[in-house]
């Protein structure tokens, strides 16, 4: 299905070609806007989650969207990990200064507020405020204990090995059913949102799950052989491996010295990020899903949402300022989940 036979009334995409990558980018153009706003999509999707929202917006706003390297209809690059998310974050400020944007308020989705939190750290010029709605954790996903503590040198347990097989060959193949637990419809139904049944545009959630490029080194990526429980470590390519601690540590924020407004905006039923999250195979394995587990003492779950409060806290100690909205009944998008909270909320942080 191609970006064109997804757009929402409103809604136009450009090809934005810069010197790193040829980016699709979704506006919802408005006439005499005094402000812009860029949406980063998370993992496993793309920037046509975010029309809706971009639809209600104010016309004193621009709305863009960008998708990331290997998603959407961006072109398909190779991921380097060892960078942590900064292939993405580089990118997405690539496209920005090839737009002539130089300051914007930036809202990431999930893996796409790590690649915000980067953006702050490396070209904190560009972000006039942050949205961070459902934050991957600053010490990355899976594999630390409390204070972003690696639990093993290797990072065992995280990056491209921990994704489930059956899902990727399911994106691989393009199935749009629901008759597998597996399949992206039902992913979607039962980690994305908390109340699918309520949501519009599920095909159209399900396509922009579909536009995620496989492989070693798009998603998930690769892995390593591992002494550690569950067998494997962190790779060095592919999505994935781009959040594993060994790479990934967004904490730097603390340390900007001109700090923008950060706006949190989670739900209290997260399925992905949270401390009890069904993506964390320590968690799983702790509910005996994933077998061996050694025990809290050496695999704990990871405490996402309290690691993300302990940043968020030294970061205002810092002097930065932090707004948090904690929405009940809201899974892992409340963009969709609450929309008109999610935005009441973001237009009351721009304004500020």
């Amino acid at each position: 299905m191609t970006a064109t036979a997804t757009l929402l009334d409103g809604i136009v995409a450009h090809r934005v070609t810069t010197p790193r990558l040829t980016a699709n980018v979704l506006e919802r153009p408005s006439d005499g806007a005094t402000d812009t706003v860029v949406f980063v999509h998370g993992n496993v999707s793309s920037s046509l989650f975010f029309q809706p929202l971009m639809r209600e917006l104010p016309a004193h706003l621009r709305a863009l969207a960008i998708d990331l390297r290997g998603f959407g209809e961006s072109e398909t690059l190779p991921v380097d990990a060892t960078r942590g998310v900064r292939d993405f974050s580089d990118d997405v400020a690539s496209v920005l200064d090839e737009l002539g944007i130089a300051s914007a308020h930036l809202v990431g989705w999930s893996m796409g507020a790590g690649v915000l939190m980067q953006l702050m750290i490396d070209r904190p010029e560009l972000v006039t405020t942050a949205t961070l709605e459902a934050p991957v954790s600053p010490y990355g996903f899976g594999g630390t204990g409390h204070s972003g503590v690696l639990l093993t040198p290797d990072a065992a347990g995280t990056g491209g090995g921990a994704a489930n097989p059956d899902f990727v060959a399911r994106i691989d193949a393009g199935d749009t059913g629901d008759e597998a637990q597996t399949s992206p419809r039902a992913v979607y139904r039962s980690s994305y949102v908390k109340h699918p049944e309520s949501i519009a545009h599920e095909d159209l959630w399900v396509a922009s799950m579909l536009s995620t490029k496989t492989g070693e080194t798009n998603y998930p990526g690769d892995l390593v052989a591992s002494e550690n429980w569950p067998g494997f470590g962190a790779g060095t390519r592919g999505v994935l491996n781009t959040m594993a601690p060994t790479h990934f540590d967004t904490t730097g924020i603390v340390d900007i010295a001109a700090k923008p407004p950060v706006l949190w905006i989670h739900g209290t039923d997260d399925a992905i990020v949270s401390d009890a999250s069904f993506f964390d195979l320590n968690y799983l394995g702790k509910l005996g899903v994933v077998p061996g587990w050694p025990g809290d003492e050496v695999a704990p779950p990871q405490p996402m949402k309290q690691q993300m409060r302990e940043v968020l806290a030294r970061y205002r100690d810092a002097g930065g300022e932090i707004t948090e909205l904690e929405l009940p009944d809201c899974g892992h998008a409340p963009h969709l989940d609450r929309p008109a909270e999610f935005r009441a909320a973001l237009l009351e942080h721009i304004a500020r």
